[in-house]
């Protein structure tokens, strides 16, 4: 799992031995099982979590009680609640292990100092911050002018293994249609 978080670090910017080894050692290992959340609405969240092994999505409910996928975040994916993280203001999502899954974290702490003391470090977690920007703005373009058909399309293009581990209701929710109108989308 280890030797995967130096390559991933490593599309992005090179290191050299004994970086790796004191990045590493900022960052901690932690397993959930299925069902479990790694935040809730209301708290602080204090750390940043790098996926090993599972599948989580992140999701609002709105005053309906109504569950809104934002994402589904899978292996070697990161993923916390950012506004809560880089603003250490309570949560407005939740993130929820949709199977049993194992994570490397770094916590709020420890980025700020490995930033500051690594300019690699700070340059890595700002191309990240920049893919994820693009990536929300994606899908935001995608929501607002892609049919419910195109998006179902694009979103099995892109992650196929995804239709393999998450329910349809759940994919529905991240579409933002009905279960009904997933299962026309599907045939």
């Amino acid at each position: 799992m280890k030797h995967l978080l130096r390559q991933h670090i490593e599309e992005l910017i090179s290191l050299t031995d004994e970086e790796f080894a004191y990045i590493l050692s900022h960052f901690e290992t932690v397993k959930k099982r299925k069902h479990q959340y790694l935040v809730q609405e209301g708290e602080i969240v204090k750390k940043e979590y790098w996926i090993t092994k599972g599948c989580v999505k992140s999701y609002f409910l709105d005053e309906n009680g109504k569950e809104h996928i934002l994402r589904f975040a899978m292996e070697q994916w990161w993923i916390t609640d950012y506004e809560s993280f880089v603003k250490q203001i309570p949560s407005k999502i939740y993130i929820d292990c949709l199977e049993d899954c194992e994570f490397l974290y770094i916590s709020f702490e420890n980025r700020d100092k490995l930033a500051a003391e690594m300019h690699k470090m700070e340059r890595f977690w700002a191309k990240k911050s920049k893919l994820g920007r693009i990536a929300l703005q994606k899908r935001i373009l995608s929501l607002l002018k892609n049919s419910a058909k195109e998006r179902y399309d694009l979103l099995l293009e892109q992650y196929p293994q995804l239709f393999q581990r998450v329910s349809k209701k759940l994919i529905a929710s991240y579409l933002g249609v009905s279960r009904e109108t997933l299962s026309r989308l599907n045939s």
